[in-house]
């Protein structure tokens, strides 16, 4: 099974740094093969043929993650086929460029239902959003990214939540996990 570690709050701002290298031995030490690290903001695509639970996988890599670096770090694990999913509904032409923000908030399984939309501080003249099944997806022109509800979002109980990737990132994720499918 191909899987995505998403990993919270790493490589931002000067904080929680971990070394990609080392991040990908502390995956390969676990028995997990094909690891891929993308960027440094904790995108870890992987392969695992045993019957692990997701959940078992997180709390493992979390273990491993606090022996090898110290640094407690909440990580969320995906299957390809729940990353196919949100691909499928990500508007192809939604783009994180100089016109246009354009954000995949994944969620944690404590607020992954579509009323966690209605907790947000929505703008509806400039804030498009999209709930599917594991995530919320945003995007506004970016002249208006400073009118947007969403930058409310940040240290709210739901930001703690979340761990948010561009579009231009969760699309190269889904490449590399369909890449390692292959």
């Amino acid at each position: 099974m191909v899987y995505i570690a998403l990993l919270r709050g790493i490589n931002v701002g000067g904080n929680n740094k971990i070394e990609m290298k080392r991040l990908k031995l502390t995956f390969q030490s676990l028995g997990l093969s094909q690891v891929v690290t993308y960027i440094n903001t904790g995108n870890i695509i992987f392969t695992d043929d045993r019957a692990a639970s997701k959940q078992e996988l997180a709390d493992k890599l979390e273990e491993a993650i606090h022996a090898d670096f110290g640094l407690s770090i909440k990580v969320m694990i995906r299957t390809i086929d729940e990353i196919r999913t949100i691909m499928d509904k990500l508007p192809p032409d939604w783009t994180n460029d100089t016109t246009m923000k354009s954000d995949v908030l994944f969620l944690w399984d404590e607020v992954n239902n579509e009323s966690t939309l209605q907790g947000l501080a929505m703008n509806p003249q400039v804030d498009r959003i999209l709930y599917v099944d594991g995530a919320i997806l945003w995007s506004c022109d970016r002249k208006n990214t400073g009118r947007s509800g969403m930058v409310k979002i940040i240290g709210t109980k739901l930001y703690s939540q979340v761990t948010i990737r561009n579009v231009n990132t969760t699309r190269k994720i889904y490449a590399l996990m369909q890449a390692a499918q292959s």
